[in-house]
């Protein structure tokens, strides 16, 4: 028999999902630190169609992503911490446990 998962753990696995597969290729994608609603929602559904999943199974990901301070909101722009602009300029890969460090770095 299969353990459900604690509620610390899902939200953990879901923001490790949209960082990893939405979020970072889609600011390397952009290839800026901002992106729109539209730019995120386009690719999420994209991701959620290869891998036939519900968008709703990973819609708390995202909003736990702005709660940790990897992403910012201001307006109608969302944007990335400004501690992963390096990457992001690199092209380098910034999977969920760097992202949740350089964001929590003072």
């Amino acid at each position: 028999m299969l353990e459900e998962k604690g509620k610390y753990a899902s939200a953990t696995q879901n923001r490790r999902f949209v960082w990893e597969k939405v979020m970072w290729p889609l600011i390397l994608e952009v290839n800026t630190i901002s992106f729109t609603t539209l730019q995120y929602k386009k690719k999420r559904d994209q991701i959620c169609k290869e891998l036939n999943i519900p968008s709703s199974r990973i819609a708390g990901g995202f909003v736990s992503l702005l709660l940790k301070g990897i992403l910012y909101k201001e307006n109608k722009i969302y944007s990335i911490h400004y501690r992963l602009i390096p990457y992001m300029r690199l092209g380098a890969n910034c999977d969920y446990a760097t992202a949740v460090r350089e964001a929590s770095t003072k």
